[in-house]
């Protein structure tokens, strides 16, 4: 996983996780799920790239 790959899923991540406690504070709850949301894209993503290392790895072997 490129660095640049890292920085933008964990700034994702971490928008929704504010997004999800800003919803929980005003009661929003379209907000909290949108980050909630966010929050699944960001991880799904990583994991994804995660997979592609871990297969790079054993081809390069």
């Amino acid at each position: 996983m490129g660095m640049d790959d890292k920085i933008r899923n964990k700034a994702e991540e971490l928008s929704g996780k504010a997004k999800e406690r800003l919803g929980e504070a005003t009661d929003d709850e379209r907000l909290e799920a949108e980050g909630q949301a966010e929050q699944t894209k960001a991880g799904l993503k990583q994991a994804g790239e995660h997979l592609k290392d871990a297969v790079k790895d054993v081809t390069d072997r």
